[in-house]
């Protein structure tokens, strides 16, 4: 019984590994990236302007479009089906017809990029019904350095024959440059002036109060207001015997109290008297 439990044991573990396979190869569980784009030439330094966009794969952004009468939608998203849309890299949706649009797709990618700015182009797209000579349609997405996500409809240009196109506005902290920390001599004079203020304040503040306290709460006289007197006091004769012990040269010669020996034991040595000298 136990070798049957542990056949249906490892059989069901090799259901459930292929099964995982099964949803890998599927494309269920593959990892989105900008290699996703094809790029219309293959281009190494465009390769590496889409890899600075690499936090916005995966995420939707969505755009009203207040300026025109019409109600539309329109969805971005980086390297992956915008609104689910398959190779739509951005959509117009038609809120009133319930119609979904692709404006371009990142199967047909182009990447420009500057020091704090990206130009992203989506070509390929469905192509219009009457305008720009029924020309495929493009999105232009300009991808600008801001800490607040947001996507933002720019204008159409179809009021032309041909290289009509969408034009987006999205802002992002993706491309803003990285801003390496330097302490210059200015740098640190300042934070050296702000410590010692603080410093100072502290000092005053310590003072201030320490006396007030002595003086109204304990009602002490003279320096004995001094907040801490008496740690002071012996603070300062420690620092002056070590300063003496360190800083001195030569020996000095002890006191007889302090090589513990009693003072009352010394005898005092006898005066010398004259008056025996003196004549009678």
């Amino acid at each position: 019984m136990k070798v049957f439990s542990s056949c249906r044991g490892i059989s069901f573990l090799m259901w459930i590994m292929a099964f995982h396979l099964v949803l890998s190869v599927s494309g269920v569980y593959s990892v989105k990236s900008t290699k996703d784009c094809k790029l219309l030439s293959h281009s190494p330094l465009q390769q590496k302007v889409l890899e600075r966009l690499e936090p916005l794969v995966g995420k939707n952004f969505t755009a009203e479009d207040k300026a025109s009468n019409e109600s539309y939608t329109y969805v971005f998203q980086l390297c992956g089906d915008a609104g689910g849309a398959p190779n739509a890299g951005v959509i117009q949706v038609d809120k009133k017809a319930q119609k979904t649009t692709v404006i371009g797709k990142y199967t047909h990618t182009q990447a420009i990029g500057g020091s704090d700015w990206v130009m992203l182009i989506y070509t390929n797209g469905e192509k219009y019904d009457a305008h720009c000579n029924k020309e495929e349609r493009k999105a232009i997405i300009m991808i600008s350095c801001d800490r607040n996500s947001k996507l933002e409809v720019g204008l159409e240009e179809r009021e032309k024959e041909e290289n009509c196109f969408y034009l987006f506005e999205l802002d992002t902290s993706s491309v803003c440059p990285v801003i390496e920390s330097k302490l210059s001599t200015g740098s640190i004079i300042s934070t050296g002036s702000i410590i010692l203020i603080i410093g100072f304040s502290l000092l005053a503040v310590y003072l201030v109060g320490g006396f007030l306290y002595q003086r109204v709460i304990v009602g002490a006289k003279g320096v004995e207001q001094f907040p801490n007197y008496a740690f002071w006091v012996e603070f300062g004769n420690l620092a002056a015997d070590g300063c003496d012990f360190v800083c001195r040269s030569r020996k000095r010669e002890e006191s007889p109290a302090y090589r513990g020996e009693a003072t009352d034991n010394l005898q005092e040595e006898p005066e010398e008297r004259d008056d025996q000298l003196l004549p009678m």
